[in-house]
């Protein structure tokens, strides 16, 4: 694959690469296979509090004195926590691409998690929880995702619960990151105007005295899906959400769901905005999307509207579903479709971040790693028929709703 390397080190690491000699950035990320579904019950929401504590600094380096030396390059650095796995990432000029590897390597391998740091930002992330449980937006899409995977940890929010983050100690903290933090356990990914051989010498033996990764526990969902979840709150907004369980990320139809989603409601130009919105007014905002797993999918909708509009609102919706389920999408809207997504990926590209990102989430999934080019006539060969087929396959599956607003579950008893 044309500027595209990959190996593995001596601890287990795989490294992969793209060169892009245009480029004036390089872009490395380190990404850790364990995320919020790989949790004991009893530590969930250690992988997004260990996240955050990599960031308070190392036994060289404060966090302050990491913020100051990344900016006085011009640099960013984030991370950010899924239910599968976690991502470190670090963009900078291209002639820093030495630095970004060792403290990139140095943060994410030899945090301090002094003590004093884990109290303070267990304040930090309670303080998050109690922002997200504040807005409506975000509590209905948490509901809405503990009800399709009832039971199971695909539905637990991936910054834990107020309990679980209160009694998480320093040393459970450690444990997790000294078991999950290892070689075979770690991709590093890297695009910019650099060369292979460059990475594997800079990235070189890191983590060669960690032990073999631990064998993930993950099962697939076996628990139905809630039909329904409503919390009772005073807003100005009635907040709604549904979804369908869907294919998993290497399902063969994962193509046609992209098509499919944006047909739905992935767009301007999508039936769900141009009937709810544009047509009807029945809210600002409403749209659709997808998230794909290991081994379950999800395809959800939601939108924000009056209470006395809900009903209105939730008919509309289910008349659009349903239309698109059983007439299918139009050629044209097909067109637009495979138009939007392959402009988009393509237009991605030109960043050394999401060429990076794209790099690294592909193989810390175990998926092929398809040619961009590859991937867009995968897109472009997507039929009509391909998309009436997902639509029934998804949208024939059970559905989850989940409403936050001044009601209770017996003023929707009919629409479940």
């Amino acid at each position: 694959m044309s500027g595209i390397q990959r190996s593995t080190t001596s601890s287990g690491i795989r490294l992969v690469s793209e060169r892009m000699p245009e480029a004036r950035s390089v872009t490395l990320g380190v990404w850790v296979g364990v995320g919020s579904r790989d949790e004991p019950d009893r530590l969930a929401g250690a992988s997004h509090f260990l996240e955050h504590l990599l960031f308070k600094g190392t036994e060289g380096r404060s966090a302050r004195e990491l913020s100051q030396a990344v900016e006085a390059r011009g640099g960013w650095m984030n991370a950010y926590t899924s239910r599968e796995h976690t991502q470190y990432e670090l963009r900078l000029p291209s002639d820093e691409v030495a630095f970004a590897v060792d403290v990139l390597t140095e943060v994410v391998g030899a945090p301090a998690l002094r003590p004093d740091e884990v109290e303070s930002e267990r304040q930090v992330i309670l303080e998050e929880i109690a922002m997200n449980d504040d807005d409506p937006d975000d509590t209905v899409h948490t509901l809405l995702v503990e009800s399709l995977f009832p039971d199971h940890p695909l539905g637990r929010e991936t910054l834990g619960s107020i309990e679980t983050v209160e009694a998480l100690e320093r040393d459970d903290i450690a444990a997790f990151h000294t078991e999950h933090y290892v070689g075979g356990n770690v991709v590093v990914a890297a695009c910019g105007p650099l060369e292979h051989e460059q990475l594997e010498s800079m990235v070189g033996d890191w983590l060669a005295d960690r032990p073999a990764p631990p064998e993930l526990a993950r099962a697939a969902p076996g628990t139905d899906p809630l039909p329904l979840v409503v919390q009772h709150r005073d807003t100005e907004q009635a907040h709604v959400a549904m979804a369908w369980r869907t294919m998993h990320q290497g399902d063969p139809d994962r193509f046609a769901l992209s098509i499919a989603n944006h047909i739905l409601g992935g767009g301007t130009s999508s039936r769900l905005f141009e009937e709810v919105r544009e047509a009807r007014g029945l809210a600002y905002s409403v749209g659709s999307g997808r998230s794909l797993f290991s081994d379950a999918g999800v395809l959800s909708v939601s939108l924000g509207t009056s209470h006395g509009r809900i009903r209105e609102a939730l008919e509309v919706v289910d008349d659009v579903v349903a239309d698109l389920r059983t007439s299918g999408p139009t050629q044209h809207e097909l067109e637009v479709a495979q138009g939007y997504l392959c402009g988009t990926l393509l237009l991605s590209s030109e960043d050394t971040g999401n060429r990076t990102g794209r790099l690294g989430g592909i193989e810390i999934a175990g998926m092929e790693l398809i040619p961009l080019d590859d991937v867009v006539e995968r897109l472009r060969a997507v039929t009509l028929e391909d998309v009436g087929r997902v639509l029934d396959r998804v949208l024939s599956g059970p559905r989850t709703l989940a409403v936050v607003g001044p009601f209770t579950e017996s003023d929707f008893s009919g629409a479940a």
